[in-house]
């Protein structure tokens, strides 16, 4: 599949906007953050941001950006208008908590918009994730590992990005950095395991299923359909060399996990230290995200002559 660079940035800064705004709303309310309305404050206008930035761009990738508003109305059938419809309603729990917090409300009112906040923002990470889980044309996204991947990077990256806050703002919960440790360790494990079982998977369909004429014999493409590149060719039909693909996975090994799982086990004693996770984990989540449509093969390309 194509790498969408806005779709890509979409999954990915939303995705830690809404882990950190889960995480400020599970652990605000017990005072495990520095102390005052302030660092909470912060903490919540940099998930928002993040979150309205990954929408915003999201609609770039739509023919007719002005449109997009129409999406929430297929949210019986659709994944995708019930993310838009949860990406939405967020706001609403997530923006009386920060008021919440400003007025210093009682400590039930905060914690019950800020575990509803927490809850949503979690619903809406795996409706992303079950836009492309439940697309069964595309045997490396049709996964049961797909949504423990996007649920699990959300609450890391925005782990470590409420660890570096935090390593900046000082005071608090020492523990936090033992967070963002066991969620980078806990995003490596289950995406290693999403990588071993997409490159185990033996493919679904050849060209002979794929136009049901296997059953009169092998089958074999006589003439492509198209004598130039159609849009879904551009779209569908994008080639990552396997050299090429290895050596990002590398990449990502190392800028999305081992990094930040150094950096944040230094942080537990230097605070500070816990800063320089967040750029590694940004260029290793963008690198993983890219490679997740990139070596992703959809079915639709065997018409065009492509390999099972």
């Amino acid at each position: 599949m194509h790498p969408a660079y806005s779709v890509i940035f979409f999954t990915t800064a939303s995705g830690a906007g809404y882990g950190l705004l889960a995480l400020l709303g599970v652990l605000t309310p017990f005072g495990l953050l520095p102390p005052g309305a302030w660092f909470a404050l912060t903490a919540l206008a940099l998930a928002l941001a993040l979150i309205t930035g990954g929408l915003l761009s999201s609609t770039l990738h739509l023919t007719h950006p002005e449109r997009a508003w129409r999406a929430v109305s297929q949210w019986r059938s659709s994944w995708l208008s019930r993310e838009g419809v949860l990406a939405l309603a967020t706001y609403v729990p997530a923006g009386l908590f920060g008021l919440a917090v400003l007025l210093e409300a009682p400590g039930g009112l905060v914690a019950a918009l800020g575990v509803t906040g927490a809850l949503l923002a979690l619903a809406t990470v795996h409706a992303t994730s079950m836009i492309y889980a439940s697309l069964r044309a595309v045997r490396q996204w049709n996964s049961r590992w797909v949504p423990p991947v996007y649920l699990v990077l959300a609450l890391m990256t925005g782990a470590l990005l409420l660890a570096a806050l935090q390593g900046l703002w000082g005071g608090g919960w020492r523990g936090l950095g033992g967070v963002a440790t066991a969620l980078a360790a806990a995003g490596w494990l289950v995406k290693a395991a999403y990588w071993r079982a997409i490159d185990a998977q033996a493919p679904r369909h050849g060209v002979g299923s794929a136009t049901g004429l296997d059953r009169l014999g092998p089958v074999h493409l006589l003439e492509k359909p198209h004598t130039e590149e159609n849009f879904l060719m551009r779209e569908l039909g994008y080639q990552v060399a396997r050299a090429h693909a290895a050596k990002l996975r590398r990449i990502a090994h190392a800028a999305l996990f081992a990094l930040p799982l150094l950096l944040s086990l230094a942080g537990l004693a230097l605070p500070a230290l816990a800063v320089l996770a967040v750029p590694s984990a940004a260029v290793g989540v963008l690198v993983e995200r890219w490679l997740f449509f990139a070596e992703a093969r959809h079915t639709a390309m065997l018409y065009y002559g492509a390999a099972a």
